[in-house]
């Protein structure tokens, strides 16, 4: 019996304990060097429907025309070029970590102009170049849009979405490969996408228990990772990333007033405070009246006298909300729904605790 009954304590304890969620190292930091890189270029795309730049009105298209038919062997300085099918364009891109020459990566197209649609115009090849200046990329396909765009005789048009950018998936080919040697790095640095003291130190404690002497957090923000003896940096990364960590956050509570959106972490507590919420309604009502003189009278005269009609409604029904020390999220919140507030209401009670000092959080707006 004394057995089953220290069974049924230890089974109870246990589920009395919180689940804490954990996550994957991988999944809150960056690994250095590890990244995407932005890519960018200029091209042109012909083949609109009249749709394409006024000449006229984009010299810069008309010079891009002029150099691209002169390689081509055409002489085209003199004429007098109209045409409305082609468009300057700016062409982005983001080239993956490690990418290797040929790799296909898609692209984002959109118009320099005053072109009207980029819709079933196809652009020419355009190289797409690096900070460095160097291209890694060219460019080159048929342009969707995905939008809709119709006009009238009169003058009338209607639109959906954007016709003058549109994406070509898979529409450049890797050329050149990042500069990036993992394999002969005896460090690595990870680098919190939330920078926070206890959670590089959770992140520290959690690979140095799996692999001894190998992490150092050097600041709330950076991890420094040392592979064991023998091992390869890229078998240890992949080892580590998939550690579970337990990360913590700073108690803070993010206010978007124009949407009316509330969001407040878990730790955010309140001290011991009163809140009481209503409405006060004073309403003005102006009602003129006529005065006529008495009958037979001399002198008198008709007029129009203003009365006025005055009203104050206090919404009644709303009593103090008492919170303790150490209230919690999910009673503060429970607290003000139980007031009937609104979105709007809640966070001039939220702004208003914290300038009575109740509220152990920080609060951001946005």
């Amino acid at each position: 019996m004394r057995r089953l009954l220290s069974a049924l304590l230890i089974v109870t304890v246990f589920v009395a304990q919180p689940v804490l969620a954990k996550s994957r190292i991988k999944d809150i930091v960056e690994f250095e060097g590890v990244r995407e890189n932005q890519l960018v270029g200029y091209g042109i795309v012909v083949g609109l429907n009249g749709t394409g730049d006024a000449l006229r009105n984009a010299p810069f298209t008309k010079q891009t025309l002029e150099a691209m038919m002169e390689r081509l062997g055409v002489n085209v300085r003199e004429t007098n070029l109209n045409t409305k099918n082609v468009a300057a364009v700016m062409v982005t891109a983001k080239l993956p970590p490690f990418a290797a020459p040929g790799a296909q990566i898609d692209v984002n197209v959109s118009a320099l102009g005053d072109a009207k649609s980029l819709l079933g115009g196809t652009l020419l090849v355009t190289p797409l170049l690096g900070a460095d200046g160097q291209a890694y990329a060219a460019a080159q396909g048929t342009v969707q849009t995905g939008s809709v765009s119709a006009g009238g005789a009169s003058g009338s048009s209607i639109t959906k979405g954007v016709p003058t950018a549109g994406r070509i998936a898979g529409g450049a080919s890797v050329e050149k490969e990042i500069g990036f040697q993992l394999a002969s790095m005896d460090q690595m640095r990870m680098t919190l996408r939330n920078p926070d003291f206890t959670t590089a130190r959770r992140i520290a404690d959690a690979v140095n228990g799996a692999y001894p002497g190998t992490a150092n957090a050097e600041n709330p923000t950076i991890v420094t990772l040392r592979p064991p003896p023998g091992q390869s940096i890229v078998g240890f990364m992949a080892q580590v990333e998939n550690l579970p960590v337990e990360p913590d956050s700073a108690a803070k509570v993010v206010i978007d007033e124009v949407a009316g959106v509330i969001v407040m972490g878990d730790a955010v507590r309140v001290s011991t405070v009163a809140i009481q919420q209503g409405n006060l309604t004073i309403t003005v009502r102006e009602q003129p009246a006529v005065s006529q003189p008495a009958p037979f009278s001399r002198g008198g005269q008709t007029t129009v006298v203003p009365q006025s009609d005055l009203s104050v409604d206090e919404e009644k029904g709303k009593q103090f909300l008492t919170l303790k020390t150490g209230t919690s999220l999910a009673t503060l919140v429970q607290g003000l729904n139980a007031l009937g507030v609104t979105p709007r209401d809640m966070i001039s009670i939220l702004q208003t605790i914290k300038a009575a000092g109740a509220l152990q959080a920080e609060i951001e707006v946005m």
